[in-house]
């Protein structure tokens, strides 16, 4: 038996150190995509109305020529995914084989929670339910009936489920896979290398990292936006006044970005990790709190029930494009799921690059699973909890929550909020940990930034984290005074769309090169061990049959007591070095002479 463990960890230690020590500054891929955001927030700022005439037009040729394709590779993505984690890859380690994970699971599925929909997740958890309530997905059920709640709840998990999850792993698993393992670089383009070969450290890789920069800093401010919007609700719930004002919500924008900025410097161990265990103790409190004082009946039958029907009919949604019904489904489309999902992949270069670089050690079955399951039940849950007490009120109570949601979807968890006992501290509570939510994903992008613009090093030059940072800041602000949540909106469909299609790329990119792994590396870890046990000894039995058939077993060199050279499991297996190898190739040398 003379096969070999996978050759393609040996390298990586070296490529590791590459990636926390100091990388120079790509100055291309920082020049160019600076450059395009600062004209950009120009623009906005001079002439924000013809901004928005010129993107409202773009938008609606990217939804009515191109909507069918972010439905269906979206769920592709979904596809993709189960196929690694079921197949033989899953046992794949984003690292060497002998590695081990950074972060603890609660941390690690904490901070990949938090940077992935945590602000959005405050923005949407009552509004979503509540406004397809009143106003039926589709026209598919009358506004206001069991019916509309059913679909409803279905929708909200359709949204927040499997599918934005399945495309953070998609681009996760590739990142993290072609950085620690392959030795790539923990860039975009490091994981083109099989489809492109050394043009990934030239112009076609320079210009798929400039799109990852820009899709990353369109998708923060648009998270930026949703979120001072809501804590301007937030405020004049509290403090009666400032919902309206533009003014308060770019002046909460210049807050949250010194926040964010100053979390980002201070590096992933301390700020983002410490912030997103935060979150997670907070917004579990805010949860639990709800689910005490409210409908609890309701609430865990609102769960159970949405779930089951999410699951039904999960495969009819993922394909639904509104081609039969142009005039009321395509809108409704364009105006949710298909800006969802665009959303969605806006934020896949970050969050991707982010949950790869904290989940180092994992196999690819444990990241799958953990990165779509776990975090798709935490929003079902949620949604459960903030939908369930919204709907209660409107279908049990006879409060008129409908008329709240036209108000202002930014205004509908506090309007919830102000129908429970301590209103005011849960209102509060609801502010910080939408602050908090938002500096934790925003600090995430800023480093994302700098490091695409640093060829891949993971921690970025601060002057590069702030200046992205303040960028971000910048577009969101524009973006709000420009045109408020639908600017927001049309802006990141727009940027998806180049994205959607490099991150096609990547997954044929992906299991070109998986398939060429050994296939000792794709064994699980026990059964790889004794394959390497039995390689050993097998090994040893060779050698011993060697001596015995040159007549070296009584050769005075200590050889027989000297033990074949062992292997581990991330180095091929050697035979021609030691004390008895030599031996055998003295003798094999006279027995040649005679």
């Amino acid at each position: 038996m003379t096969s070999t463990v996978s050759k393609s960890t040996e390298d990586v230690p070296d490529a590791e150190a590459k990636l926390r020590t100091g990388l120079p500054v790509d100055r291309v891929v920082f020049a160019v995509a600076a450059s395009l955001a600062v004209a950009f927030v120009l623009w906005g700022a001079i002439a924000p109305e013809k901004m928005g005439d010129l993107t409202d037009k773009a938008m609606s040729w990217v939804t009515g020529s191109f909507g069918w394709l972010f439905i269906l590779t979206s769920g592709a993505f979904v596809v993709f995914s189960a196929y690694l984690a079921l197949s033989r890859y899953g046992n794949i380690k984003l690292g060497p084989d002998d590695s081990v994970p950074e972060f603890s699971k609660f941390s690690w599925v904490s901070m990949m929670f938090a940077t992935g929909m945590g602000i959005g997740l405050m923005f949407y958890g009552v509004a979503e339910p509540l406004f397809h309530l009143n106003d039926p997905p589709m026209g598919l059920a009358e506004p206001g009936t069991p019916a509309a709640a059913h679909l409803a709840m279905e929708y909200s998990f359709f949204h927040w489920g499997f599918h934005p999850w399945a495309m953070y792993a998609v681009i996760g698993l590739s990142i993290g896979y072609f950085a620690y393992r392959k030795g790539h670089g923990c860039l975009v383009s490091g994981a083109f290398r099989p489809l492109l070969g050394n043009r990934v450290d030239r112009a076609p890789g320079k210009a798929i990292d400039v799109v990852a920069i820009f899709a990353t800093l369109f998708g923060s401010a648009t998270s930026l936006g949703l979120g001072a919007l809501q804590i301007t609700g937030g405020i004049d719930e509290v403090f009666g006044s400032g919902r309206d004002s533009k003014l308060l919500a770019v002046g909460v924008i210049a807050f949250l970005t010194a926040c964010f900025v100053l979390s980002a410097v201070s590096g992933i161990e301390r700020g983002v990790k410490w912030l997103s265990n935060a979150n997670a103790a907070a917004a579990a409190l805010l949860a639990l709190f709800l689910f005490v004082v409210g409908p609890s009946i309701f609430i865990l039958g609102t769960f159970t029930e949405s779930l089951g029907g999410y699951l039904t009919n999960l495969p009819a949604m993922s394909f639904r494009d509104g081609v039969f019904d142009a005039e009321v489904a395509s809108p409704w489309l364009s105006a949710w799921t298909i800006f969802y999902w665009a959303w969605w992949i806006s934020w896949t270069p970050f969050v991707g690059m982010f949950i790869a670089r904290i989940s180092k050690g994992r196999t690819i079955r444990e990241f799958v699973v953990y990165v779509i399951l776990a975090p798709s039940l935490v929003s079902f849950v949620w949604f459960s909890i903030l939908g369930g007490s919204a709907f209660d009120l409107q279908l049990n109570q006879g409060k008129d929550m409908g008329a709240l949601a036209d108000a202002g979807l930014e205004g509908a968890l506090f309007e919830t909020l102000s129908s429970f006992p301590l209103a005011t501290i849960t209102s509060a509570l609801a502010v910080f940990l939408i602050a908090i939510f938002f500096v934790t994903g925003a600090d995430s992008a800023s480093i994302v930034m700098g490091m695409l613009s640093q060829n891949g090093c993971e921690h970025p030059r601060r002057r590069l984290t702030v200046f992205w940072g303040v960028a971000t800041g910048a577009v969101a602000a524009v973006l709000l005074w420009a045109g408020g949540l639908k600017a927001l909106q049309t802006l990141v469909i727009l940027v998806a769309g180049p994205f959607m299609l490099v991150l096609i790329a990547m997954c044929i990119s992906t299991l070109k090169s998986l398939r060429a792994e050994p296939y000792e590396s794709t064994l699980p870890p026990r059964v790889r061990r004794a394959v390497l046990h039995a390689q050993q000894q097998d090994q040893l039995e060779h050698q011993s049959i060697a001596l015995a058939t040159l007549g070296c077993d009584g050769l005075d060199d200590g050889s027989d007591s000297v033990p074949a050279q062992q292997s581990t499991e991330n180095s091929t297996i050697t035979t021609s070095s030691g004390p008895r190898e030599a031996a055998i190739e003295r003798r094999a040398d006279v027995l040649l002479g005679e």
